[in-house]
């Protein structure tokens, strides 16, 4: 386990990359959720399970870190509103409407919000082939939200599911830029935090979706999905995510949501039969190039780099 957090390249670039496999699954876990469970109740249970798991873990860490806590806890709180419970709603809402595909794919605009917020809060300034990149990245999405068709962009004919999808794309872009100004908390306290928190801010929503008689309460199927997206990217991949970042920063890292569409794809066609399409491939070879282009630069940092998870 040492070796898996050792602070270098290699570890940075292997953990971000099962954290785009494990963000792949919660996208097919989403879609398989659609009338098995409702969206907003999905988030609440998923984070109730998660926050189950981390407390017997967490609690001497807790206690250690409970002055630094305190002192932050309205900072924590945004991250995990805005990075936990608002992005989750609004992806499992976004699959009721739209394919697991193109919230995969579309997913890949996070760099875009990455690269404007580092500067504009912190004046980081992103590389020539990383702007290229991102530049290639967001013609990849366009194709997506136009079914292949960038006329209809002209006239705003974008399905409901992927407008809700790219809203939640903005809200984890800010959450991964704020990660770098994180308290040095140790990990299992910094998770368990937000997901206490997550669990918190959840509550409004669904008692919104059973007020209003949208509330589906979950089924067998529902169970399982809920309790894949509780450990998998609830768990392992928001502290891959965490440490990714923490090694190579938010610019390089943040573009490792682009590899996110690949294994969506693979997993929509075979799990779920989600036709693949042309303009799909397309968009992912744009992404994926522009992940390659990113990640060419020179040996100097491009940014600060973030306080170490001990």
């Amino acid at each position: 386990m040492a070796a898996l957090f050792a602070r270098s390249v290699p570890t940075a670039y292997l953990l971000l990359t099962l954290t785009a496999f494990f963000w792949a699954g919660n996208a097919i876990a989403g879609k398989l959720a659609v009338g098995h469970i409702s969206p907003f109740l999905l988030t609440t249970i998923r984070w109730t399970m998660a926050t189950m798991i981390l407390l017997p873990f967490a609690v001497k860490y807790l206690r250690r870190d409970w002055q630094l806590i305190r002192s932050n806890l309205f900072f924590l709180a945004a991250l995990a509103t805005i990075g936990f419970t608002s992005f989750n709603n609004l992806l499992y809402l976004a699959l009721n409407h739209t394919t697991a595909i193109n919230v995969a794919i579309e997913q890949a605009s996070m760099p875009l919000i990455v690269f404007a917020l580092n500067f504009l809060l912190f004046g980081i300034r992103a590389t020539a082939l990383q702007i290229t990149g991102f530049i290639l990245t967001l013609f990849g999405v366009a194709l997506t939200v136009s079914n292949g068709d960038l006329s209809r962009l002209l006239n705003l004919q974008l399905n409901i599911g992927d407008v809700y999808m790219l809203i939640a794309v903005v809200a984890y872009g800010g959450y991964s830029v704020a990660l770098s100004r994180k308290p040095q908390l140790h990990w299992l306290s910094f998770i368990t935090v937000l997901a206490i928190v997550a669990l918190i801010a959840s509550f409004p929503f669904t008692y919104w979706e059973y007020r209003t008689g949208r509330i589906n309460f979950p089924d067998a199927q529902g169970w399982m999905v809920s309790v894949y997206t509780a450990i998998a990217p609830s768990i392992l991949a928001q502290l891959f995510w965490i440490r990714g970042l923490d090694i190579i920063g938010s610019n390089r890292g943040g573009v490792f949501i682009n590899i996110v569409p690949i294994f969506a794809s693979l997993m929509a066609i075979t799990i779920l039969g989600e036709a693949f399409r042309a303009y799909h491939a397309a968009a992912i070879l744009l992404v994926l190039s522009g992940v390659w282009l990113s990640q060419r630069q020179s040996a100097k940092p491009d940014e600060t780099p973030a306080k170490p998870i001990d």
